[in-house]
């Protein structure tokens, strides 16, 4: 069964209200609203609504400024640092660990690139055939963002059992928000999405896909050495079913990254982005990534599921579920076990790792330059 990717949203969402930051989460917000291309006007109107629970230092506005934003967000900021003046000043952030100056690890051949592509293959259309029957805890934590800031909002928290049996998954509703809701899954509603357990790599590399493989570099991905691939898949070859209210559908073209252990050749993380969505579908922006860990059942380990996350766009609104598979165990070993909710994995299991392979820049010595957009409207301050 192909894989697919639902969504179904609400007719209307809560307004935001007053906003707390801090001034570390104040300048990754601004990073991530030029980042994202936002309107200058809308994001220092957004701002207008943030509470600051430190001083903001006028130094940080002044070290913001090659990031690219806009002068009314400029003039928003400067505003509040003299509203902020009498606040506590921010706490020390703490400073990066060194990492040593490595030597460049040379790529594989072009042949020993193709017998990796081709081991890839033969591991991801067999490596349902290889699981075990099992339980485990997912645990579904959906946001959304009305204002398309990547300011999220919790909509909700599910904790479902899902039972792996000849193959075969199952999952059944246990909690939302840790309220007890004996309900099945399709019968949720919101956005969801299927195949971790094998669809989602099989799909990219069976033959009829056509996909193309291209080793592009080395990743560290939870202190494993992984060569990373990039893949592409073509629209008419495309299994990616993207589903909206369950009236429309697409199968879109997409790209993504394959992380796989250097020493076995397991995947260790997928991603998946859509391409060339039409504009005349409701989801412009769809995206997904899938990590997978070695896990211990009935004394024996398997790579399986660690967590999953999933993110689309409709206009301005944001979609995200992060997806966290935990307390694996044998199928039937034991039916008195509880379903709980963990708390959220921590970010080295998630994060991948700067590689340690690529030389470390020197720090610039002497006088540093500062470069501001033309056309941003920023007038840099003279010394």
């Amino acid at each position: 069964m192909s894989r697919l990717l639902i969504l179904t949203l609400c007719a209307a969402l809560a307004a935001l209200g007053q906003i707390k930051f801090n001034v570390e989460q104040l300048v990754s917000f601004v990073k991530s609203s030029v980042r994202l291309k936002h309107q200058d006007e809308k994001v220092a109107n957004y701002l207008k609504k943030v509470t600051l629970s430190e001083q903001l230092p006028p130094g940080r506005i002044e070290d913001l400024l090659a990031s690219g934003m806009g002068p009314k967000t400029y003039d928003q900021l400067q505003s509040m640092v003299a509203a902020t003046a009498s606040l506590p000043p921010p706490k020390p952030t703490a400073a990066p660990t060194e990492q040593p100056v490595a030597q460049l690890i040379p790529p594989p051949s072009e042949a020993e690139q193709r017998k990796l592509i081709e081991e890839l293959r033969e591991y991801s259309l067999n490596y349902d055939k290889s699981l075990p029957d099992f339980l485990c805890t997912q645990v579904t934590r959906r946001f959304y963002d009305p204002s398309g800031l990547e300011y999220w909002v919790s909509a909700d928290t599910i904790t479902s059992k899902l039972s792996y049996f000849q193959h075969k998954e199952e999952k059944k509703v246990l909690f939302v928000n840790n309220q007890y809701k004996d309900i099945d899954w399709e019968k949720l509603g919101g956005a969801s999405s299927t195949g971790e357990f094998g669809d989602m790599l099989r799909e990219i590399f069976e033959r009829d896909t056509r996909a193309s493989f291209q080793w592009e570099r080395w990743g560290t991905l939870r202190k494993k050495r992984t060569h990373v691939i990039r893949y592409q898949v073509e629209q008419s070859q495309s299994k990616w079913a993207i589903v909206y209210e369950k009236s429309m559908s697409i199968r879109p073209a997409y790209t993504g990254l394959i992380y796989a252990d250097a020493s076995n050749g397991m995947i260790m993380r997928v991603t998946l982005e859509a391409l060339n969505m039409p504009a005349s579908f409701p989801i412009q922006v769809a995206r997904n990534q899938l990590d997978y860990d070695y896990t211990e059942i009935g004394g024996s380990t398997f790579l399986l599921p660690l967590r999953a996350e999933m993110r689309m766009r409709e206009g301005r609104l944001l979609i995200r579920n992060d997806i966290e598979f935990r307390n694996y165990r044998k199928f039937g070993a034991d039916t008195s076990i509880t379903f709980d909710t963990p708390e959220p994995l921590a970010s080295d299991l998630v994060n991948e790792t700067p590689s340690k392979d690529v030389p470390k820049q020197p720090a610039p010595t002497g006088s540093v330059s500062r470069v501001i957009p033309k056309d941003s409207g920023i007038k840099p301050k003279k010394p």
